[in-house]
């Protein structure tokens, strides 16, 4: 019996090793109806996203969570599956092509004479009042002119935890994608 104790021994340990590590990840959710693009032909609006940015605070893997009017919480074991810029990004080109019948929209350049759009996000978190805020600018230019607007979307979360939170996240950034995509109509 004593010569098994240490292969008993050796497995515990393996399986306590091999243990989740207690972190979760997240990765935005993307729009439910996929985008059909056009097919560039002359008068086909083409609109390269070429950047989204975040400040250092979100460009980290933890979610982020503001637990007063100054204090911002960084999570340890609530991480973004991938960069939160790239997951800001593809759901913007995914959810602008929904929202842009006709257009092509694209992370890639797409030609010399596309509108280029670029997002400087200052605000991606949850909130201590059961909010999430997405907030920042959004610049475009077009046929060498600049048009800058700012934003700000306060959505309350239906549900307690880092899900509901994720996912009221990510409603706010769609209905954010919605609201460019109808000034950009606007503008032409």
């Amino acid at each position: 019996m004593k010569k098994w104790l240490p292969l008993i021994a050796a497995l515990a340990l393996t399986a306590c090793s091999s243990s989740d590590d207690g972190k979760t990840y997240y990765q935005l959710p993307q729009s439910s109806t996929p985008a059909v693009q056009a097919v560039s032909q002359p008068g086909t609006h083409l609109l390269w996203i070429e950047q989204v940015a975040v400040p250092d605070y979100l460009a980290g893997n933890g979610v982020v969570y503001q637990t007063s009017d100054v204090q911002y919480v960084i999570a340890t074991s609530n991480l973004w599956a991938s960069p939160l810029d790239q997951q800001l990004r593809n759901t913007l080109v995914a959810n602008l092509s929904s929202a842009l019948p006709g257009w092509v929209v694209a992370s890639q350049p797409l030609a010399n004479d596309q509108d280029t759009l670029n997002v400087n996000v200052t605000g991606f978190h949850g909130r201590y009042d059961g909010k999430v805020i997405v907030s920042g600018e959004w610049l475009l230019k077009r046929q060498g002119q600049l048009i800058k607007r700012p934003f700000h979307v306060e959505l309350k979360q239906q549900a307690d935890g880092y899900d509901a939170m994720v996912k009221t996240l990510a409603q706010a950034w769609q209905q954010q994608a919605q609201s460019i995509a109808s000034q950009l109509t606007r503008i032409n």
